[in-house]
């Protein structure tokens, strides 16, 4: 996956909602809003009703694609050839930044000899969307003067999750749509405060703040600070531990807050998974799909029984004061 050169996280929001009613094209890619986000929805179609344009890429005809000056209707799974062949029409166009890309960017070349490789019969074939639409999508994006992308859990929670917030990274940096008021990327998280929790440190790759656990100065850092040795590689992944499970190489798990037997993808694969480990333990505030194949149920606090910080959409750290004792008994 060739990209251009940016600090951009998979998570970040680069702007604050109350822009978005100046934006002048939106992309909303991956994400049903005015379901899955209202609040968001409501600063969005603010930008609606002052005349911006609107294009959404989604398999199903939303509330907004219903509305959209351009509907990307693409096959699930495809969202890679659609990005590509946006950007493979911008720059046969000529309706990349020039500008931007040579003052801010790196890796233009090898990004376009990439893309080059999604032309119109390519991506017709995988995306099932005409390639006048997206041409069309391409222009209006490209030559807007204030162009947001907002994006959800259709573009990360997803095989190429990755591959996709690099691609949609790549859109924005060749159009020089980053950086100034209602421009740049929005991306949408899937539950209360998940960007909080990943700020702090979760990944398998990395440390507290997004510093990687390969940086030896890092975790000579929080070795101290923790009193313990860090290994210099990366952790599994969720998906990776669980094929551990399968494999016999895990003898026990310690699943915390996470209901991975129903939300995540191939639920034969992860129900087997739980049920190989000799020993499973599942942590949470109520009882789950994942409780059943539990051979011990822990209880949780939540967000009312503790002292702690939540941090939203637009990477404001709130606090949060505990209402109430934890019913279950438990000490913060």
């Amino acid at each position: 996956m060739a990209g251009l050169a940016t600090s951009l996280g998979a998570g970040a929001a680069t702007n604050s909602l109350d822009q978005m009613p100046d934006i002048d094209t939106l992309f909303l890619f991956g994400s049903n809003p005015t379901e899955g986000h209202p609040i968001v929805s409501l600063w969005l179609k603010k930008a609606l009703r002052n005349g911006a344009k609107l294009i959404v890429g989604d398999p199903r005809k939303t509330w907004m694609a219903k509305r959209a000056d351009v509907w990307l209707n693409l096959k699930p799974g495809s969202n890679i050839a659609l990005l590509n062949g946006m950007l493979n029409a911008i720059f046969q166009n000529g309706w990349e930044d020039k500008s931007f890309i040579t003052k801010r960017t790196e890796g233009i070349e090898e990004l376009k000899k990439k893309v080059a490789e999604y032309g119109p019969d390519v991506v017709e074939k995988i995306t099932g969307v005409s390639w006048d639409s997206v041409v069309e999508a391409a222009r209006l994006y490209s030559h807007a003067d204030k162009a947001m992308i907002v994006y959800g859990l259709g573009v990360t929670e997803h095989k190429t999750g990755t591959e996709n917030a690099i691609a949609i990274a790549n859109l924005a940096l060749a159009c020089g749509q980053i950086g100034r008021p209602s421009t740049g990327i929005m991306a949408l998280r899937g539950q209360n405060n998940v960007q909080g929790a990943s700020d702090l440190g979760p990944y398998p790759s990395s440390l507290p703040g997004y510093q990687s656990v390969m940086d030896a100065k890092a975790r000579e850092k929080f070795e101290k600070a923790w009193g313990v040795q860090i290994k210099d590689k990366p952790g599994l992944k969720s998906v990776e531990m669980l094929d551990e499970c399968t494999k016999g190489n895990f003898k026990g798990l310690y699943v915390l807050g996470y209901d991975i037997a129903q939300t995540d993808p191939n639920l034969n694969h992860v129900w087997k998974a739980l049920e190989s480990v000799e020993f499973l333990v599942v942590q949470d505030i109520f009882h789950t799909e994942t409780t059943r194949f539990a051979d011990v149920v822990l209880p949780g606090a939540s967000f009312a029984e503790k002292d702690g910080t939540f941090t939203n959409g637009e990477r404001r750290v709130q606090r949060v004061r505990k209402a109430i004792e934890p019913l279950c008994g438990m000490a913060d």
